[in-house]
């Protein structure tokens, strides 16, 4: 019998930019303090970063979406 697992970067294209590490940590961190909705998730990524490269630093909800968005593709 074969067991089928999921392989957590079965869909990834290519290795994470340190952008995309920074910001995977940032998150994981936010949620583990308990910033479960996007305005809170959106604080905590001001107050500790990474800057947002779509805006001049500051994170807001398009700018969230957009990104996620292309890191998506």
């Amino acid at each position: 019998m074969t067991e089928r697992y999921l392989e957590p970067h079965q869909a990834r294209k290519r290795p994470a930019t340190p952008f995309e590490d920074l910001l995977g940590d940032s998150i994981e961190r936010a949620f583990a303090a308990g910033r479960h909705d996007l305005p809170s998730l959106l604080d905590y990524l001001n107050m500790a970063g990474p800057p947002c490269p779509l805006t001049s630093g500051e994170w807001n909800e398009q700018a969230y979406q957009t990104l996620m968005a292309r890191l998506g593709e």
